[in-house]
């Protein structure tokens, strides 16, 4: 345990030294992003930074990178550190929740990708391929933008499920609304992908919708149309 004054030392201290002696705990978030910076000033520009997110870090993960770059001292450099930070944190997340153990429900699927596409200012469409036992074995991106049935070949949705040997696969896609609401593509995208995974003999299991912290499962209201799976539970 810190003495009164180790801590008070550590206070007076800078963010690098601090963050080698006693770990990252003790930082603020001013600091941290100071130190993912990384220039000459970098405290200033990290209140700059956190300024343009009105200080909340979920904010920060839905700031354009353009808005970024034009913060005065960030630059190309310091605006690329930032994003493959928030990156790295969503990466993290996601990575520790698919290690977890099978998945048992919608909820599962929404632990493992909100770290991912909660915050996010666009739409990303991906995958969640499942072994024989529900155990997920990865996940992949396969569309950034919205979510458009024509655009989305079903080769490029089972491709690595196939090479993978999936048992079954999940879709997910976030609403950067924050409206869990299916859309009429959403649907359409679904059974397009369902009909194709039941040629193939990889089940589409569910869709499930990200908006924030909320979530959807097509499969828990019925849409998921003929041929696609009713839900996880069904393979559980």
């Amino acid at each position: 345990m810190s003495r009164p004054g180790e801590l008070s030392q550590a206070a007076e201290a800078g963010p690098q030294e601090r963050l080698q002696r006693y770990g990252p705990g003790p930082l603020s978030e001013r600091e941290l992003l100071a130190l993912v910076i990384g220039s000459q000033g970098a405290s200033a520009l990290a209140d700059r930074v956190l300024d343009l997110s009105g200080g909340h870090l979920r904010r920060l993960a839905q700031v354009d990178p353009g808005r970024l770059v034009g913060i005065r001292g960030i630059g190309r450099a310091g605006a690329s550190r930032i994003v493959a930070g928030i990156e790295l944190g969503r990466r993290v997340g996601s990575a520790r929740a698919v290690h977890g153990g099978p998945v048992t429900g919608p909820g599962d699927v929404h632990e493992i990708f909100a770290p991912t596409l909660a915050d996010l200012a666009h739409e990303e469409f991906h995958i969640l391929l499942l072994n024989s036992q529900n155990a997920p074995i990865c996940q992949r991106q396969v569309t950034r933008g919205i979510l458009d049935a024509s655009l989305i070949h079903p080769r490029e949705v089972f491709r690595d499920a196939i090479v993978l040997r999936a048992a079954a696969l999940i879709l997910v896609h976030n609403h950067p609304s924050g409206n869990p609401e299916p859309s009429p593509e959403d649907l359409r995208v679904t059974r397009q992908l369902g009909a194709a995974g039941e040629q193939i003999g990889i089940p589409v299991l569910d869709h499930i919708i990200v908006a924030g912290g909320a979530f959807e499962s097509l499969a828990g209201r019925g849409m998921m149309g003929a041929g696609a799976g009713s839900g996880v539970a069904e393979r559980g």
